[in-house]
C-alpha cells in the first residue's frame, strides 16, 4: 500500500513531527519555520559572494526583530538551537553569524559577572557581536594562544597586543559588512610580567561605518567553499581598553588595584571556562546541521516520487523511488536523521542539569554528537544531492549551498577528528558507563527484536573498548607511539557510544509515538539504522560470539525486508520533518510534473 492509498497519512506524519519536534513543532519551532518561509528569506539568483554577505547581515536584524528577548536567548538552549534548525536552510551564513552574535558574543557576557555595561546597542543589533578566539597558529591547541591583555596600573585598564604574525585571530566576521562591530577577544591577563591565563576582553572593534578603529588591523582572507561569511584575520596593536573590559567571574577576579583571584588553580581550566560557551556552539552547529540535512532529505524524496524513470519493461515508467537502488540510499537518509534528530533532543533537555564531573560528561556527551552527527550530515547530504542528479547542483533547489555549509559545522567549535579522538581517550580512562554483556545466547534471539539490536551495538562499543585498553597497556618507544597505537579504537570507542545512544534515542521515541503505524515506523527504522551499523561490524561480532555464522548471513535480507516495509511510507515519514511547504515550493526542480 503506496501513502496515496494510506487514508491517514497526514495524520501519520503529523504524529511523528510531534515526536521528532518533543511537541515544540507548534510553538518555538512554529515561530522560526514561518518567519524563514516568508519571502524575505526567499533565495536570491545571482547574487555576488559581498552581496551574499551583506543580505545575511541585513537578515541578522530581521531575526533580532523577532527574538523575543536577545539578552536571554542564550541562556535557552531549546529557543537558540531551533533558530539554528531552519535558519541554516535559507542562508547558512545568516546562520552562522546568528550562531556568533548571540551564543558567542551575548552568551559570554551573560556568563560572566554583570559590572553594570549597557548591552542595547546589541541587543538591537545595531552593533553586531563577534568572537574571536583561535589564532594563525593556535586552533585546537588555543589554550596556547599568544595575543596578550597587559594590565595597566596607571590607566587601571588593559593593552591588547597581538605580538607576533602568527597571533593574529583567525577567522572571525570582522569586515565592515554589517557595520558597526565589537567581539570578545581571548587573550592572557598579563599582570606585572607574569601570565595568569587566557580570558575573554570586551573589545570595540569598529565605528558605525563598520571602519576599524585605531588599532585594530583587519584582513580579509580567501572566500572559503563553506557558508558565505566575511572571514578575515585581525590583530591589535597596543589597542587601549578600559578595566570594565575584563569578563570577570569566579575563575578569575582582578581588583583595579591588579590583585587576582581565581577559584581555579589551573590556567587551562581556566581558559576553558572562559569559553565555555563553545558547549553550546557545537549544539547550534549541531541544530543548523539537523535542520538542512531534513530538508536535503525531503526535498530528495518528493523528487525521487515526481521524476519518472524507465521500469523493467518495454514501455514502462515508473517513479525513481520504485528502484530498491535508489530508494534504499534514501530510506538509509531518513533513518539517520530521525536518529540524529532524536538524539541532539535528548542532549539539549540535559543542557543546565548537570555540574561538577558531570558536567564535563556531558560537554563530552555534547562535542561527540556534535561530531557525529556533522559528519552523518555530509553523508546524508552528499547522497541527497547525488540522488537528485544535475538538479541537485542548483543553489536554487536547496541542497548544494547547505551541503558546503556542513563543512564549516564540522570545522567550527573543534574539528570533529580532534573532537573524536579526545573523547575516545577520555572514556578509556574511565569517562564511559559501557552496558553489560547480555546473558542470552544469540542463538535464541532475532534480529527483528530492537532490544537485541540495541545490545548488539552496545557489544560493539565494549569490543572497542576492550581493544583500545590492551593497546594502550603496550609498551611503546614512546608516549606518542604508545597513542598512536590506541588512537584508531579509541575513535571507533567513541563512535560506537555516540551510535548507541542514537538509536537507544530512536528506539525510546518509537516507544513514545501513539500506537499504531507512527510508532511500528519507528521501529522499522531503528531497525534499518541499527542493521547498516551492525553490518559494518558484523566480523568483529561473530568473532566475539555476540552473532551466529546464521545470523551474519541473514543480515543482508533482514535490511532488505525493512526497506521494502518503510519504502511504500517514505512521504509520511519525511512529512514528519515538517518542513515548509512555503519554501519547498521555491524549488524548481519540485514543479516538474511528472
Amino acid at each position: 500500500m503506496t501513502d496515496s492509498q494510506i487514508p491517514d497519512a497526514a495524520v501519520i506524519s503529523s504524529q511523528l513531527a510531534e515526536v521528532l519536534y518533543s511537541g515544540g513543532l507548534k510553538t518555538t519551532h512554529e515561530r522560526w519555520r514561518s518567519l524563514f518561509s516568508s519571502d524575505t528569506f526567499h533565495f536570491q539568483e545571482g547574487l555576488t559572494h559581498r552581496e551574499r554577505i551583506e543580505l545575511s547581515y541585513r537578515r541578522l536584524r530581521l531575526v533580532n526583530d523577532a527574538v523575543r528577548d536577545p539578552q536571554g536567548l542564550a541562556d535557552d538552549p531549546v529557543e537558540l538551537t531551533a533558530i539554528h534548525e531552519w535558519a541554516g536552510v535559507v542562508d547558512p551564513g545568516m546562520a552562522t553569524i546568528v550562531a556568533i552574535h548571540y551564543n558567542l558574543f551575548l552568551g559570554s557576557l551573560a556568563d560572566h559577572d554583570p559590572t553594570g555595561r549597557d548591552l542595547s546597542e546589541f541587543v538591537d543589533a545595531d552593533r553586531i557581536g563577534t568572537f574571536l578566539c583561535t589564532e594563525v597558529a593556535h586552533g585546537n591547541d588555543a589554550v596556547h594562544m599568544e595575543t596578550t591583555a597587559t594590565f595597566d596600573r596607571a590607566s587601571k585598564g588593559f593593552v591588547l597586543t597581538t605580538p607576533t604574525p602568527a597571533a593574529a585571530k583567525f577567522m572571525p566576521n570582522t569586515s565592515a559588512a554589517g557595520g558597526a562591530k565589537s567581539a570578545v577577544v581571548a587573550a592572557r591577563l598579563i599582570i606585572d610580567g607574569s601570565d595568569h591565563g587566557v580570558f575573554l576582553f570586551l573589545t570595540p572593534l569598529s565605528d558605525s561605518t563598520g571602519r576599524p578603529l585605531p588599532g585594530v588591523e583587519v584582513r580579509a582572507l580567501p572566500q572559503t567553499a563553506s557558508s558565505p561569511v566575511d572571514h578575515c584575520a585581525t590583530t591589535f596593536r597596543d589597542v587601549r581598553l578600559p578595566f570594565d573590559a575584563l569578563l570577570q567571574g569566579d575563575h578569575g577576579r582582578l581588583t583595579p588595584d591588579g590583585v587576582f583571584t581565581s577559584s581555579l588553580g589551573s590556567p587551562r581550566r581556566r581558559f576553558l571556562q572562559s569559553i565555555g560557551r563553545v558547549t553550546m556552539g557545537k549544539l547550534c552547529m549541531t541544530a543548523h546541521s539537523l535542520g538542512v540535512m531534513r530538508h536535503a532529505v525531503d526535498v530528495s524524496m518528493r523528487y525521487a516520487h515526481t521524476r519518472i524513470t524507465s521500469g523493467m519493461t518495454n514501455g514502462q515508467r515508473v517513479p525513481l523511488i520504485a528502484h530498491r537502488g535508489h530508494h534504499a540510499s534514501l530510506l538509509d537518509a531518513v533513518a539517520t536523521t530521525y536518529a540524529a534528530t532524536l538524539l541532539q533532543r535528548s542532549v539539549v533537555q540535559q543542557w543546565g542539569l548537570t555540574a561538577g564531573d558531570d558536567r564535563e560528561a556531558y560537554e563530552r556527551l555534547t562535542a561527540i554528537s556534535k561530531a557525529w552527527i556533522t559528519w552523518r550530515a555530509r553523508e546524508v547530504m552528499t547522497e541527497c544531492r547525488e540522488r537528485c542528479g544535475a538538479q541537485g547542483l542548483a543553489l536554487v533547489n536547496g541542497i548544494a549551498m547547505q551541503l558546503a555549509s556542513i563543512e564549516g559545522a564540522i570545522t567550527a567549535e573543534g574539528d570533529n577528528r580532534v573532537i573524536m579522538e579526545k573523547a575516545g581517550g577520555e572514556m578509556l580512562l574511565g569517562g564511559v558507563e559501557l552496558k553489560p554483556e547480555s546473558e542470552t545466547a544469540p542463538e535464541d534471539r532475532d534480529l527483528a527484536d530492537p532490544q537485541y539490536l540495541q545490545d548488539l551495538m552496545a557489544d560493539v562499543e565494549r569490543i572497542a573498548h576492550s581493544r583500545a585498553k590492551v593497546r594502550l597497556r603496550r609498551r611503546a618507544a614512546s608516549p606518542l607511539a604508545r597513542w598512536n597505537a590506541t588512537v584508531t579504537p579509541a575513535v571507533a570507542l567513541a563512535d560506537a557510544h555516540v551510535h548507541r545512544l542514537a538509536g537507544e534515542a530512536l528506539l525510546t521515541a518509537a516507544g513514545q509515538a501513539p500506537p499504531g503505524p507512527s510508532g511500528d515506523l519507528l521501529r522499522a527504522l531503528h531497525g534499518l539504522f541499527a542493521l547498516r551499523h551492525l553490518a559494518a561490524h558484523s566480523g568483529d561480532l561473530l568473532a566475539r560470539g555476540r552473532l551466529t555464522a546464521a545470523q551474519v548471513e541473514e543480515l543482508p535480507d533482514a535490511v532488505d525486508h525493512v526497506l521494502a516495509e518503510l519504502e511504500p511510507h517514505a512521504l509520511s515519514l519525511t512529512g514528519g520533518f515538517a518542513v515548509s511547504e512555503a519554501l519547498l515550493e521555491q524549488h524548481p526542480m519540485l514543479m516538474l510534473a511528472p
